[in-house]
């Protein structure tokens, strides 16, 4: 008689966020995961418009894409789906959202441990429950804590890693048209959360100016999702003489080659966006720029950073708009002061 195949070994399978940021600051979550299970593979299921972020990093196996729409309940969409997620095996789920329909899919799929904070008193579809009640924590050893059990001390947590292959960095620049031997710098003027969180654009063509008047040789990189091509064409409107260095690539790369050309480059100036986080969890050296959020909330961890923020008695405010009107936080961030943090960054890559 024929032996039965061994067993599959179990699975872990973790909910992503919605957010390319968020998603980015939870890596370190698997890379605690891995190392106390080494024998697990981890699973992602992610939104499709965040899961080429989660196939650059080393600890996942496979991304599994969310088939749902945004908003809706789908309730029988999220039941089948469960069914399909029984079959691979999961011994445990780290949900990530704090959303009840999110923590409806494990519980469904009948994954006996599920981790997640009680978000939307989610009691019983989470049955190892993390709480929030503290003072907020900064999102990367917020989501790095449900690796371990709830109410244990904050400890010490690696900082986010992405990676990118020479071969995805070459084809990036191949299909952009950037010249692979001059030195390249990359700017992120948009922020999905709403326009309060943009540097103004006008301030990022004077930053461009100054960069290509020191570095002649170099190329900037506007990098965005298409609603970020107006504001980007704007900075190359305002840059003058230097708009023949930039090239505003927003809408035009997939998210995948936008983060091979972070990986290229020699430095990258960011709002307060998902991008930033791309930058630091590549180890670029960044140049962050805070209006209306918490610099301490959500900072870079690249060995090279630099959080700019004016800390003005009226931020951080978080709103998507500034409720004065006068954008204060960002408009008075002026490009010289941006220009002299970013400046020593740039000496080694003429």
């Amino acid at each position: 008689m024929s032996q039965l195949p061994p067993p599959l070994p179990p699975r872990t399978l973790v909910i992503s966020p919605n957010w390319i940021g968020d998603a980015v600051m939870a890596q370190p979550l698997l890379a605690l995961l891995r190392a106390a299970h080494p024998e697990r593979p981890i699973d992602v299921l992610a939104p499709p418009q965040v899961a080429p972020v989660w196939r650059q990093m080393a600890e996942v196996d496979q991304v599994l894409e969310t088939p749902f729409r945004h908003g809706p309940l789908q309730l029988r969409e999220r039941w089948r789906y469960a069914r399909e997620l029984r079959r691979r095996g999961y011994a445990a789920a780290y949900v990530l959202p704090n959303t009840l329909k999110y923590a409806l899919i494990p519980w469904l799929a009948g994954i006996p441990q599920r981790v997640g904070y009680k978000g939307e008193s989610r009691y019983g579809l989470i049955n190892v429950m993390h709480h929030d009640d503290v003072p907020p924590r900064p999102m990367v050893p917020f989501y790095a804590a449900l690796a371990r059990a709830p109410q244990t001390p904050l400890q010490p947590v690696p900082r986010p890693a992405l990676q990118a292959s020479a071969e995805q960095i070459a084809a990036a620049c191949a299909r952009t048209g950037l010249d692979p031997q001059r030195p390249l710098v990359a700017f992120a003027p948009g922020a999905e959360f709403g326009s309060a969180k943009r540097w103004p654009a006008s301030h990022f063509a004077g930053l461009a100016q100054a960069i290509v008047a020191a570095h002649p040789q170099v190329q900037i990189a506007l990098l965005g999702s298409p609603k970020d091509k107006d504001v980007c064409a704007e900075v190359v409107a305002g840059a003058g003489s230097a708009a023949a260095a930039l090239h505003n690539l927003a809408g035009a790369t997939s998210l995948a080659e936008a983060v091979a050309l972070i990986a290229r480059a020699g430095a990258v100036v960011s709002n307060d966006s998902g991008l930033l986080h791309i930058a630091s969890a590549l180890n670029r050296p960044v140049v962050a720029i805070y209006g209306p959020t918490d610099p301490g909330h959500a900072p870079p961890f690249s060995d090279v950073a630099a959080s700019i923020s004016l800390r003005l008695e009226c931020a951080p405010c978080k709103q998507r708009e500034c409720p004065l009107g006068h954008q204060d936080c960002m408009q008075k961030i002026a490009p010289q002061q941006v220009w002299q943090t970013l400046q020593p960054m740039l000496t080694p890559i003429d």
